[in-house]
C-alpha cells in the first residue's frame, strides 16, 4: 500500500488530502509573514501571471480573501514556503494534499478562505489583471433577455454609455435626470434590436449584477423584471448611480481594461450589428480608448499617495497627464509584457473571426486597431524603436505621452496585418525618413526585424 493510502486510512481522510509527511513539517514553518509576502508578489505580477510564473491553474474553490481582494489559495501557500529561509518554492506537484489542505493551513493562521470565487476589487492603481479576467466573465455572462434576433442591447448599451464617460473623465456618480435623459436618447437611436427608451431596466440589471451603484435612495430597488413599478420607483427615488467604484477605477486606469471591456460587449452582443455610430455617440470611436490616465473625474477620483486629489493625481509636475514607464529589467517589465500580451490577444481574436483578412471596417475592427496601437507604444517604453534614431523630439503631448506614432511596417494597403508584430513606434524624424526618405527602403527591412524580435521577446513563442 502506498506510504500516502496507509496515512489516510490511519487518519479517516481521503487519500487525495494527505500531504507527505516530509512536505506537511515543511508546510508547517510558513507563517502569516511568509503568506502575506506572496500576497505582495501576487499583486505585483497580477494573478495570470504569478499563475504562470510559478506553474499554477486557477483555483476552483478555496480563495483567500487578504485585504478586499481573492487569491488562489494553493498556489499562495507554495510561493510562501519559498520565503522561507533556505527553503524553494513548492510547485503544484509538491503539494499532494490538495487546495483543501492548503486551505486548512491558510486558516489556521488566521486567514479567511472561502470556496466561492468573488470579483477581485481592483483597491491598488497599475495593471489588474486578475480583475480584468473576473469583470469579463461577468460581462460575457449578463443576464439579458434573448429573442430570435439576438441578446437585447439595453444592458451592453449603458455600459457602453457608462465607460464612454469613464474614458472622457465625466463623476462616477450621475442624477437620474441626466441618466435617464442620455440613456433614453441612445437607446432610441441606437437600439438595433427595437429596445425601449426605458434606461431604468438596465440600470436596475446592472446594479442587482454588481456593477452598477445606486446611492441616496430609501427604498430597495425593485427587479429589472417589472414595468410600470419599475419606472415608479426610479421616478420617485431619482437615484445617483453609476458603476461601482472598483468597475470604475478599473476603466479609468487602465487602457489595456477598457479597450478589453468594450471588445468584449462588442463580440459578445453586437455580433453582425453595426455598432460605429453607438461608439462615436459614446465618445469611444476617436482613437484614444487605449490611452492610460484620462481625466480624472471631478469630486471622485480618490487620493493619491501624494496626497492629491481629482484632477491633480493624474497630472505630473508640469501639469501634463502622468506617463508612467517601466525600467527595463525591472519586475514591472513582467507586468508589462502580461499587458502586451492581453492586447495581442484582443488582435487576434478579431482576426480569427474574421479569417484573417481585413474586411470592411466596423467599430470592431476600430477597436482591434486600437488594442493593436497600444500594444506597440507599450512595448517601446516611450522611445522610437528604429536603432538608428538619431534622437526623438523630447516634447511630448498635451497629454503627457511621447511625440511618437506607431507605423505598419508592411502597410495595410498593401495587405500587411493590423498586429504588433507588424508595426513599430517612430519619432516624427524616423516616421518621415521610412516614408520618403532615399533610405526607406533598407530602413523598412530593419524595421520589420526589430518589430519581429521584439514582439517575440514581449511574447514569447508567437510571431
Amino acid at each position: 500500500m502506498a506510504m500516502h493510502e496507509d496515512r489516510a486510512l490511519r487518519e479517516n481522510v481521503a487519500p487525495e488530502d494527505v500531504v507527505l509527511r516530509r512536505e506537511d513539517v515543511a508546510l508547517r514553518e510558513v507563517t502569516r509573514v511568509e503568506v502575506e509576502l506572496a500576497i505582495e508578489e501576487f499583486d505585483r505580477l497580477g494573478r495570470d501571471v504569478f499563475l504562470d510564473r510559478y506553474g499554477y491553474r486557477r483555483a476552483r474553490s478555496y480563495l483567500l480573501v487578504h485585504g478586499g481582494r481573492s487569491y488562489d489559495s494553493k498556489a499562495l501557500l507554495g510561493v510562501a514556503h519559498g520565503f522561507l529561509p533556505g527553503r524553494r518554492t513548492l510547485r503544484p506537484d509538491d503539494l499532494s494534499g490538495g487546495a483543501g489542505h492548503a486551505a486548512r493551513l491558510l486558516t489556521a493562521l488566521g486567514f479567511e478562505v472561502t470556496g466561492s470565487t468573488p470579483l477581485a476589487a481592483p483597491a491598488t492603481p497599475g495593471p489588474e489583471p486578475d480583475a480584468q479576467e473576473e469583470l469579463l466573465h461577468r460581462i460575457g455572462r449578463l443576464k439579458v433577455n434573448r429573442a430570435k434576433g439576438g441578446p437585447a442591447l439595453y444592458q451592453p448599451i449603458a455600459l457602453l454609455w457608462a465607460v464612454g464617460h469613464v474614458h472622457q473623465g465625466s463623476p462616477r456618480l450621475m442624477p437620474w435626470s441626466r441618466t435617464h435623459e442620455e440613456l433614453s436618447e441612445l437607446l432610441s437611436a441606437h437600439g438595433l434590436r427595437r429596445e425601449r427608451p426605458r434606461p431604468d431596466y438596465p440600470v436596475a440589471a446592472l446594479h442587482r449584477a454588481g456593477l452598477w451603484e445606486l446611492t441616496e435612495i430609501t427604498d430597495q430597488a425593485p427587479t429589472a423584471h417589472g414595468d410600470a413599478e419599475l419606472r415608479r420607483w426610479f421616478d420617485e427615488q431619482q437615484p445617483t448611480s453609476g458603476l461601482t467604484g472598483p468597475v470604475h477605477r478599473l476603466l479609468r486606469r487602465s487602457g489595456t481594461a477598457r479597450l478589453r471591456f468594450v471588445d468584449s460587449l462588442l463580440t459578445n452582443y453586437f455580433a453582425d450589428l453595426d455598432a460605429g455610430p453607438l461608439l462615436t455617440a459614446v465618445g469611444l470611436n476617436d482613437g484614444t480608448l487605449g490611452d492610460d490616465h484620462g481625466p480624472a473625474p471631478s469630486g471622485d477620483g480618490g487620493t493619491a499617495a501624494d496626497g492629491r486629489t481629482g484632477d491633480e493625481a493624474s497630472t505630473t509636475a508640469h501639469g501634463l497627464p502622468a506617463y508612467d514607464v517601466p525600467t527595463p529589467g525591472s519586475a514591472d517589465m513582467v507586468v508589462l509584457a502580461a499587458d502586451y500580451q492581453r492586447l495581442c490577444r484582443v488582435v487576434e481574436a478579431r482576426e480569427t473571426a474574421n479569417h484573417d483578412r481585413r474586411t470592411e471596417s466596423t467599430a470592431r475592427e476600430r477597436v482591434r486597431s486600437a488594442a493593436a496601437r497600444r500594444a506597440v507604444m507599450r512595448r517601446s517604453l516611450g522611445d522610437c524603436e528604429n536603432p538608428g534614431c538619431t534622437g526623438r523630439p523630447m516634447d511630448v503631448t498635451d497629454r503627457g505621452h511621447p511625440l511618437l506614432e506607431v507605423d505598419h511596417v508592411d502597410g495595410l494597403a498593401d495587405g500587411g496585418r493590423d498586429h504588433p508584430a507588424l508595426m513599430v513606434a517612430l519619432c516624427p524624424n524616423c516616421h518621415a525618413v521610412k516614408t520618403r526618405g532615399r533610405t526607406r527602403h533598407s530602413l523598412t527591412a530593419t524595421l520589420l526585424a526589430v518589430a519581429r524580435t521584439r514582439h517575440e521577446a514581449m511574447f514569447p513563442g508567437t510571431r
